[in-house]
Order: structure tokens, then C-alpha cells, then sequence
């Protein structure tokens, strides 16, 4: 069997080649760009003009290898979210107010991929502030799913997911505040890797519309692509209040774990019949490998669910948004300019029950993950739907409320927990589903390490929809 690519294999593959000098970073360039003209006009998946800065960065590194160095990302191509800041690029968050923003300066996430060795190639497309569950705004349009394009990846971030679903990069560096940067890659079969709150520090850049539920997220194909990328993301910084202390203990053997299994997460909400069976085959898998795994139901206080959350980001966005909203709605998308409506329209004592809402949330999954090392639910209860929709019409064989696809990954980030979904099967179609695991914040460690052992037992194909040339 031909050896796959270098964009194609293990991340660390390609660093030991750069660091061997077996391959030359402006080739690794090269390729990547090549990929990005040929694949990238169908999926629209990154956006913008391309960076300006591409020889340098390429000089850069070749000057650092040769005195010796050598950086842990070296060579690696790697998409950014346009929503975060890259030094000289245009950043517009997928709306019109920042149609021609370009970032001052990198944000600490972006500049510790720098100093890593990787090379910054282009802008994931987001939905506008990403807030939505579908990655389609009014500067760029609609982000394509590579299987499918008459699909979409889900949302916000979908450029990223895509990107490295597609082969146009290795990595990529996008957000989530809700399930933005897990059940995108769950629906083109990637992994997306959602660290403890305060893991990654995120000092710089734009205010975020729901401040303490954001985090940076790596996208990768494999999970070891998505723990080195971490490595060189987390990391305290003394402008960031938030930072976290992450647990130094060696992760253990997955089989020496208690591990809970929640198909509906401990809603009562309808999962598709293809996402229940691929999720019951995958816990079946790691129990035959010797995983203690028992089924273990969240028990959510009554009367919370993701609508109690969600004045928190429409009051965010309208308190960010909200002036500018008011005097011409028209520069929104739609449904963003409905977000900030409501916002503006919310009491504050509704935001505060929407608050305390959220420490329920949170008390109750941590209090589960105090007695479990590890949580698994699907990553969304669905797999991809059409474009055009905000979610799918029905699930389960129910009639459902757009936000229904995005039940099963909110809680997590009000809870500040590590989360990380990494594909377990093929739904309707062949399209990708997604295994979530869920742990306590902090061990971000242990939760990488028995993502990467359940990637080994349930064998999926990595990058379904790259091409191998």
C-alpha cells in the first residue's frame, strides 16, 4: 500500500519529516495550496483573501530548523476560524459590521501555533458571531458538506471542519461555546476537541457574546493530531483570569476507568434510529475491548433545558450588537437580527434565571463527573441535513425545533468540562456520526488518552473525504 501523503498521515509523521529535513515546508505549502484551488471553490470552506504572509512564515521556520530548532507543529498547515484574530488578515466573524476588519495582532492562541511551526494558510467560514448551528453568513455564504454538497456540516464552526475533512489542512483552530467545534466534525467524521474552560487562554481579540462558556478547539483528523495541537495551545497566560489548572497525573488504561453510557444524555429528546444503532455498536466495541461501561443517565433539574440558556447569548449578542441592530437591522442575518430582537427584549432578571440555569447545569454534570472518569452520548442526535435549514425537520421521527440537533453538546461548555467527539460509524447514506466522551474539567490529559484508544478499537477511516493524493 502507497504511503499516504504528508498532509494525509499522522501530524507527527509530518513534523519528523520536517525536522529530519526529509521534506521542505515550502513544499508542505505548495500542496496544501494546490489542494485548497481545487477543493475548496465547491465546499467553501475557507474564506478570504489568503494570507500575505506565506513566504515569511515559510522563511521563518526553514531559518529556525536550520539552527536546530525544533518546533512541535513544525510545517504543519493549519485553517483558522474567521472569528479569530490572525495578524494582517481580514477577520470578519461572518457579518457585515466586520466586512473589512483586519486584526492588529495575533491572538495568543494563533501566535503559540506560530511559535509551534505551523503555517497559517487560510480562514475557516463561521456563521455570524458563531451563533449559529449551520456555518452560512451574509459576507461569505454557506459552507458545503464534502460528502454531500447539498448538505450542511452544521455549525459554527464548519469552515474548519471541513477543511480538514477535505485534506485542505491538517489542523484547524476553531471555537465552541455550545458544540461548535464537535458536532461539525461528528457530521463529516473528523475529530473535535473541546478542552476544560481556562485550558487555552483566550485574552485577545473580539468579545464574546456568552463571556465563560467560549473555549479555542482543535479540529483534527485523528485524535493524536488533536492532543499535539493542544500541547502547544494550553498553557496559563497572566492575562486571562479564567485559566484552569489541568491534572499532572499519567492518564490511566481506559479499562481501569468508570465510564457512564447516556444515549439521549438524560434528555428526553428523539434520537435518529441510524445515530442510536452506530452509538449502541460503539459502546458495544469498547465494552468487548474490556471498558466498564455502564448505562448511567444524567439527572437534569426540572424545568432546565437549552432554551432556559439561551437568553444568555441573545442578550450577549445584544448587548454587543444590540445599537448597531437597532439602527439597521438589514447588515444581520436574519436570524442573528432575531437573537438580538429577543436580546434587547430580555429583563435582566430573565438573563439571571438563564444564569442560574446554567450553574445548575453545571453543579449537576460535575457532580456526575465526580463519581464517572468519562461520559459518553452521541455527539448530536442526528447526522447532516440539508442546506437552507437550521437544523433538520424531524428527528427521530418527530417533528422538531431547529436548535433539536444541538442537545447534546450546551451543557458540557456551561459546565467548563473537556469534551471530545471522534467518529464511531456511518448513518443514513454512509454520513458520519459521532461518539462524544465527556470529562470533568481538568483532565483534558485522561480524556485525550482514552479518545485516542477508543479511535484504535473502533477503527474509522480517517478523513473520509480526503483524497489521498
Amino acid at each position: 500500500m502507497a504511503e499516504p501523503h504528508p498532509l494525509d498521515g499522522p501530524v507527527a509523521d509530518l513534523v519528523a519529516a520536517c525536522h529530519a529535513g526529509r521534506i521542505d515546508p515550502g513544499a508542505l505549502l505548495d500542496d496544501a495550496l494546490a489542494r485548497i484551488a481545487a477543493r475548496n471553490p465547491g465546499l467553501n470552506a475557507i474564506v478570504g483573501p489568503r494570507p500575505d504572509d506565506l513566504g515569511a512564515q515559510v522563511a521563518a521556520l526553514r531559518r529556525r530548523l536550520a539552527a536546530g530548532e525544533r518546533p512541535p507543529l513544525a510545517g504543519v498547515p493549519v485553517v483558522v476560524k474567521d472569528v479569530v484574530w490572525v495578524r494582517g488578515q481580514r477577520v470578519t466573524q461572518g457579518s457585515r459590521l466586520f466586512a473589512d476588519f483586519v486584526a492588529p495582532r495575533d491572538a495568543l492562541a494563533v501566535a503559540r501555533l506560530r511559535a509551534a511551526g505551523a503555517l497559517i494558510v487560510g480562514m475557516g467560514n463561521s456563521s455570524e458571531f458563531a451563533c449559529k448551528g449551520v456555518t452560512t453568513n451574509e459576507v461569505y455564504g454557506p459552507t458545503r458538506h464534502p460528502l454531500d454538497p447539498s448538505l450542511t456540516p452544521g455549525g459554527s464552526s464548519g469552515g474548519c471542519a471541513v477543511a480538514v475533512a477535505a485534506g485542505l489542512a491538517p489542523l484547524a483552530l476553531g471555537t465552541d461555546g455550545g458544540g461548535s467545534s464537535r458536532r461539525p466534525p461528528a457530521h463529516v467524521g473528523v475529530v473535535g476537541f473541546k478542552p476544560s474552560f481556562g485550558a487555552i487562554p483566550d485574552p485577545d481579540g473580539f468579545a464574546h457574546p456568552f463571556p465563560g462558556l467560549q473555549v479555542i478547539a482543535p479540529i483534527a483528523r485523528r485524535v493524536d493530531d488533536a492532543a499535539r495541537m493542544f500541547a502547544a495551545l494550553a498553557g496559563p497566560d497572566p492575562r486571562d483570569p479564567d485559566a484552569v489548572r489541568l491534572d499532572a497525573a499519567p492518564p490511566r488504561p481506559a479499562r481501569t476507568l468508570r465510564i457512564a453510557s447516556s444515549p439521549r444524555f438524560g434528555l428526553d429528546v428523539p434520537v435518529d434510529p441510524d445515530v442510536e444503532a452506530a452509538f449502541a455498536a460503539a459502546v458495544g466495541r469498547l465494552r468487548a475491548a474490556g471498558w466498564a461501561v455502564e448505562q448511567r443517565d444524567p439527572t437534569w433539574p426540572p424545568g432546565v433545558g437549552e432554551d432556559a440558556l439561551m437568553p444568555l447569548q441573545h442578550a450577549g449578542l445584544a448587548a454587543l450588537h444590540g445599537e448597531a441592530w437597532q439602527q439597521d437591522p438589514s447588515r444581520f442575518d436574519p436570524d442573528i437580527a432575531r437573537q438580538i430582537e429577543r436580546g434587547l427584549q430580555w429583563r435582566g432578571t430573565d438573563v439571571a434565571r438563564a444564569r442560574e440555569a446554567g450553574v445548575r447545569v453545571a453543579r449537576t454534570l460535575g457532580a456526575l463527573l465526580a463519581e464517572v472518569d468519562l461520559l459518553l452520548c452521541p455527539t448530536a442526535p442526528c447526522v447532516a441535513w440539508p442546506l437552507g435549514r437550521l437544523g433538520p425537520a424531524s428527528i427521530g421521527g418527530r417533528a422538531v425545533e431547529p436548535r433539536a440537533h444541538a442537545v447534546f453538546t450546551p451543557f458540557v461548555n456551561h459546565a467548563g468540562a473537556a469534551a471530545i467527539s471522534l467518529p464511531c460509524g456511518g448513518g443514513r447514506d454512509g454520513l458520519p456520526v459521532g461518539l462524544q466522551m465527556i470529562a470533568a474539567r481538568g483532565r483534558d490529559a485522561q480524556l485525550l488518552a482514552a479518545a485516542a484508544e477508543a479511535e484504535t478499537l473502533l477503527a474509522h477511516p480517517h478523513a473520509p473525504c480526503a483524497s489521498s493524493s
